[in-house]
């Protein structure tokens, strides 16, 4: 028992000393942590390099973009061919892929090993024998009769401006076939199944990399990452579309081919490359490239064992110093060699059995130093491996912006696959570099096959889903003939709500407002300013002063009114006013003076003078009883009686919009237009008396409201409403009426969008066909988080944020299509806005008489002042539709409490020089 304790010690010592020698003598080989995260950074660096469009010819981590834009969502179905060219067979696949609510596929496959002149012959040769394998393959499966759709896994370098071309960048793998570099490899294939009469249809080019991501993608929703570990090396993940320079658009995102072999290609690798990994290099077909693939694939693992042994065979270090013919010879030992010899469970017997086979007759001490050599050789490979993996996993946890991420990397590749430790040790080196983030490896089946299929099938359904998307959004791309049409229908409808004998019917009512004049700069003095037009009411003192010193000074304060006096009685709201009233005077120290007073009242009135305005209709959510047909002021005046606490001169009833264009007016005297973009949507402008058939007189100008809102409710926009239009319309407050504001203005477009995503999920093209409950909530979709969706500084990451502080639980695809809606829904607004101020500023160019008009147009609201887009396209939209108006946009500031203190101020400036 003793004896054979002893022996068991001296096995061990013996291994110790042999493991510890070769330990010393690969030293450079063994990696610490501190050097991993070292090579993690430098890979980083190499990372953006790639993605910029100025440092992408010198970057040697090429970073290429597939034109993959999606993964599979699990909806994909259909029959498709998979062709796979890149490792030691050619592979031809059928795939079918069920929706069956189960997520399943059927997989046909053949192999076709390629003769050794095909590999390294010429590219007609090639793509002819390609094209027979798979005219075999359909035979084979009775497929001829069937035009199926084609993946392509080429499992080489290319540069790619679409999913369905490539251009060859450089072979590899043994590959070294003539007159195909810098060649559209799918074109090759195309012409070479033309003349097999194949009835087959390449849609997609697709790197065996990206395939194995989009297997394991299928089965696996978490997967962004794919990861080949075989005779060659890669990696592609889904990177953010505004970090892609070569790449037109930002959003989104798009599966990204490192090409990470070539890694270190310029020498940032020189430091951790050793005399064997030169060597190893020199004796290569592509010396001086694709360096960091030769320090960790299959391909060159057994290769660089060989060289270490010859090596430290000359050192006599091994095998007595006796050198054999094996030891001399390139390629003896392979990566199979390599992993037989590195399964301890079996001892030293199988590396015993591979060196004898090779000539080699090892002692024991050999048999464990050549085992600690492949482990350290492998072991290498993997810590690289880990660090490049590592810093790809980093940088998609920042693009996210997140503390801790969960992933899954979908992996494929002999070494991986068949190598007894490699998967083990790549994982826990990934973990331990990466701790906040959660990796799940996830096996590939038939990668490159299926996955080519999976592409094709990704973009067989994003093409059907497009189809869908551009039908909806279609309607809401008016052309200019269009916008043309609408310019005039609303230059019509002006006419008609000017003219006496068609006024009463006219949906544009054309208002007149008994404002004559703008301000000149005289004005002077202490108003009162009351703003009442939305779910707030403001109390204004405005101090005006002139000449030089010429200012306005505002003191404001603000109430809100509850819902239940908005829609109670019309004695209640004018009680909660003068209560509003009350309370300002009394803050401001002011209850016993009788100041003059402008009452900013932003819903249609019809006015028999400056002071008189009986309202027309509610708007804007207001629903208060026996108000309309009543005059305002009247209303107002008889609550200050009852509270019977102040007086109050009351000299005018203002519309906002009116407001807008006089505050405007005080700084620019050619403003001579008014222009509300927000909650609401109206214009008001100057126009000559003698134009105004429904007031007594010729002489001077009165500003009109023309409270244009109503456009359209006599049905003669009705060619341009859309569906979700008349949806919005239906379940309104007053269904048939303000249509051309339910069209542009900010209470109602998010409305629209709600209703089309409503539409779109309905047809499985949105939030994975599920219409949620908030989705399902009325008014939801408020206008302002369609400013903040369109804004181009918010990434699609934070569109899902604010989805999901909606209740919709966003995929990346979703947040894309609802920036997409919103964008169609904002656009039409601020065209078909644009194409009423075009009416408008044409009208006020042919009343001059000129044939160049110069005007200013005051302009507030928030749709206009926040929407990132909206005044942009609107100015556009004027320019397009008149050309002969130069016209230049002015924010308003306070046009509703400032603007009604200065009409005040203009009105009553013209009563006294009236008066004189």
């Amino acid at each position: 028992m003793f004896a054979v304790h002893l022996l068991a010690f001296h096995f061990t010592k013996l291994k110790e000393d042999q493991i510890k020698k070769v330990d010393r003598y690969l030293y450079h080989m063994r990696l610490s942590d501190d050097v991993l995260l070292d090579v993690m950074t430098r890979f980083q660096a190499e990372m953006v390099k790639g993605l910029g469009r100025d440092t992408n010819p010198t970057a040697t981590v090429k970073m290429l973009p597939t034109f993959v834009r999606s993964l599979p969502d699990g909806s994909e179905k259909g029959e498709f061919l998979a062709a796979d060219l890149g490792g030691s067979q050619f592979r031809a696949h059928q795939v079918k892929v069920f929706d069956d609510g189960k997520q399943s596929s059927q997989l046909e496959s053949k192999f076709y090993p390629p003769p050794k002149e095909v590999i390294q012959g010429n590219g007609a040769e090639l793509f002819d024998y390609v094209a027979d394998c798979l005219s075999d393959f359909m035979e084979t499966n009775n497929l001829k009769h069937k035009k199926l759709p084609l993946g392509f896994t080429f499992s080489f370098p290319c540069k790619q401006t679409r999913l369905d071309e490539g251009v060859l960048l450089a072979w590899t793998k043994h590959f070294k076939v003539r007159g195909v570099q810098d060649t559209d490899v799918v074109s090759s294939l195309r012409k070479a199944l033309r003349k097999h009469k194949a009835n087959v249809d390449v849609l997609a080019l697709v790197n065996d990399t990206v395939g194995t991501m989009m297997t394991c993608g299928y089965d696996d929703q978490h997967c962004e990452v794919g990861l080949i570990i075989g005779t060659g090396t890669n990696a592609c993940y889904m990177e953010e579309m505004r970090h892609i320079d070569l790449v037109e658009g930002d959003e989104g995102r798009m599966c990204i081919n490192t090409e990470w072999g070539a890694f270190g290609d310029d020498g940032a690798l020189d430091d951790l490359r050793t005399e064997f990994d030169r060597e190893l290099d020199l004796g290569s077909l592509n010396p001086g490239k694709q360096l960091f693939e030769k320090m960790i694939s299959s391909l060159y693992l057994g290769e660089l064992v060989r060289l270490i042994l010859l090596k430290m065979t000359k050192k006599g270090l091994l095998f007595n110093g006796k050198v054999s013919t094996a030891l001399l010879t390139k390629g003896t030992i392979e990566m199979k060699h390599v992993s037989a010899m590195e399964k301890y469970k079996e001892g030293l017997s199988n590396t015993k059995e591979i060196l004898t086979e090779l000539n080699l007759f090892p002692s024991e001490e050999d048999c464990i130093a050549v085992q600690q050599v492949c482990t350290i050789v492998s072991f290498r490979s993997a810590n690289l491996c880990a660090a490049a993996l590592a810093a790809i996993l980093t940088r998609l946890r920042e693009n996210k912006k997140l503390l801790r991420m969960r992933t899954t990397v979908g992996i494929d590749g002999g070494l991986y696959r068949t190598h007894p430790q490699y998967a083990k040790r790549l994982h826990k080196v990934v973990r331990r570099l990466v701790p906040n983030c959660d990796v799940r490896f996830l096996l590939s089946v038939s990668g490159s096959g299926k996955g080519a299929a999976m592409v094709t099938a990704v973009a067989y359904r994003l093409a059907a889903q497009r189809k869908k998307i551009d039908a909806a959004l279609a309607p809401f791309l008016l052309s200019l003939d269009t916008l043309r049409e609408v310019k005039n229908k609303m230059r019509t409808e002006l006419e008609y709500g000017l003219k006496r004998e068609t006024q009463a019917s006219a949906t544009v009512k054309m208002l007149p407002t008994y404002v004559c004049g703008t301000p000149d700069g005289t004005e002077k003095g202490k108003f009162l300013a009351l703003d009442l037009g939305g779910t707030n009411f403001r109390v204004l003192l405005v101090k005006i002063r002139s000449g030089r010193r010429r200012s306005v000074q505002m003191y404001n304060k603000i109430f809100a009114i509850p819902l239940e006096i908005m829609q109670g009685t019309g004695e209640e709201l004018f009680d909660h006013i003068v209560q509003c009233i009350a309370d300002f005077l009394e803050y401001m120290g002011i209850k016993g003076a009788r100041l003059p007073l402008g009452f900013t009242f932003s819903f249609p009135c019809r006015q028999a003078s400056i002071d008189k305005g009986t309202l027309v209709g509610w708007t804007k959510g207001f629903k208060a009883t026996d108000c309309e047909g009543e005059d305002v002021v009247d209303m107002l005046r008889e609550a200050i009686r009852r509270r019977n606490e102040f007086d109050l001169d009351i000299v005018a009833v203002v519309n906002d919009t009116v407001g807008t264009m006089m505050t405007c007016g005080y700084e620019d005297p050619n403003c001579e237009i008014g222009l509300i973009a927000g909650t609401g949507s109206n214009v008001c402008y100057m126009e000559d008396m003698k134009n105004i058939e429904i007031v007594e007189g010729n002489e001077g100008k009165m500003c009109i409201n023309t409270e244009w809102g109503g456009f359209g409710d006599n049905g003669c926009i009705d060619n341009i409403r859309t569906k979700y239009d008349k949806e919005v319309d239906e379940g309104s407050l007053n269904p048939g009426k303000q249509r051309y504001e339910k069209m542009t203005s900010g209470m109602y477009l998010g409305e629209i969008v709600r209703q089309i995503l409503i539409d779109l999920t309905k047809q499985g093209l949105l939030f994975r066909g599920q219409i949620s409950e908030s989705l399902r909530k009325r008014g939801i979709f408020e206008t302002k988080f369609l400013s903040q969706i369109e804004s181009d500084r918010l990434a699609l990451l934070q569109v899902r944020r604010i989805l999901q502080q909606l209740g919709l639980d966003s995929t990346c695809d979703d947040s894309i299509i609802v920036k997409e809606v919103c964008g169609a829904v904002s656009k039409r607004a601020a065209q078909l806005c644009g194409a009423g101020l075009a009416a408008i500023v044409e009208k006020k160019r042919e009343n001059r008489g000129v044939e160049h008009l110069q005007i200013t147009v005051g302009v507030d609201g928030t749709l206009y002042k926040l929407h990132p887009h909206f005044s942009r396209v609107l100015r556009e939209t004027v320019k397009e539709l008149a050309p002969q108006c130069d016209v230049t946009f002015m924010l308003s500031e306070d046009g509703s409490g400032k603007g009604a203190a200065l009409i005040t101020a203009v009105a009553k400036r013209l009563h006294n020089i009236g008066q004189k």
